[in-house]
């Protein structure tokens, strides 16, 4: 079959590989009708927050169908990521820019965030005409944020002691205790800063059109991360993707999201060792 030929034909491909990386194709028609549905369901929406896990590459595949599909519909409006610390925007740059020419724009921090994993999405909107934002508290500010006690109060008390727990989990029991706060606090501060960006991009957006934010799940959690500090009169929905389609907090976070979407599992990875191994080399504490 020519598949180069027509828009209906180019729409019908990308179609069945955007149902083919969300692992829902059981047969064109009616993966497509399934599709359709999922989306649709969380629409209308000023922001759209998509809850990844960093390890999974079929979640870069679905946020770059998801940038593709809703540039395709002219509703996007931009893309936050977290992978970028904010002011950071590809947004003077041409629609052909190279890949080189936009690493270079946005500042990518190739240590912290593998090209390779997240450059498609990127590229995706570059082509698309979409700019890209920096959302994230810049490293060099994240230090300052955990002994600023005001950011405790940021979400309720039981908010608090599920995302200091969730500190405690994320680092394998392996943060002393006096730890956990602070590093909480830090948390708070990226969601603070992740919130500021999106709302801002949403307010520049036009009517019709939403804002898409990548990041990791907690920071997509309704109660915890992003759409605790946005304004409640925003339409906001949260879409957490679920690795292996298990829930990795074992069960907590039912409510707390719009929708949990099933993927393939990720690579067995045992962050707790490589995080003792770590840890070994230089252990967790205050530093000058």
């Amino acid at each position: 079959m020519n598949i180069g030929q027509g828009p209906a034909t180019r729409n019908a491909l990308r179609r069945r590989l955007l149902l083919g990386a969300l692992g829902w194709a059981t047969g064109l028609a009616q993966a497509s009708d399934e599709w359709t549905a999922r989306l649709d369901a969380l629409l209308p929406a000023r922001a759209l927050l998509l809850g990844e896990q960093h390890d999974a590459s079929e979640h870069q595949r679905i946020a770059r169908a998801l940038v593709q599909t809703l540039a395709g519909r002219s509703v996007l409006a931009a893309v936050v990521l977290e992978m970028l610390p904010v002011g950071s925007s590809s947004g003077q740059l041409p629609r052909d820019s190279t890949e080189l020419a936009v690493q270079q724009a946005l500042g990518w921090n190739e240590g912290g965030w593998p090209w390779a994993a997240y450059g498609p999405v990127v590229m995706a909107a570059v082509r698309a005409g979409v700019p890209v934002l920096g959302g994230n508290l810049p490293t060099q500010q994240m230090r300052a944020q955990m002994t600023r006690i005001e950011l405790d109060s940021r979400l309720a008390a039981p908010a608090l002691a599920e995302q200091q727990q969730l500190m405690r989990e994320g680092h394998c029991g392996l943060l002393p205790e006096s730890q956990i706060a602070p590093m909480a606090r830090i948390q708070i501060a990226r969601d603070l800063s992740l919130a500021a960006t999106l709302e801002a991009a949403v307010r520049q957006a036009g009517p019709q059109q939403l804002v898409l934010l990548l990041s990791g799940s907690v920071h997509a959690d309704k109660r915890l991360g992003v759409p605790a500090h946005l304004p409640p009169d925003l339409a906001v929905r949260s879409v957490r993707l679920l690795a292996g389609g298990q829930d990795g907090q074992g069960g907590q976070g039912a409510g707390q999201f719009d929708a949990h979407w099933p993927t393939a599992p990720a690579p067995p990875t045992d962050h707790c060792a490589a995080l003792r191994e770590h840890f070994r080399q230089r252990p967790p504490g205050p530093r000058p």
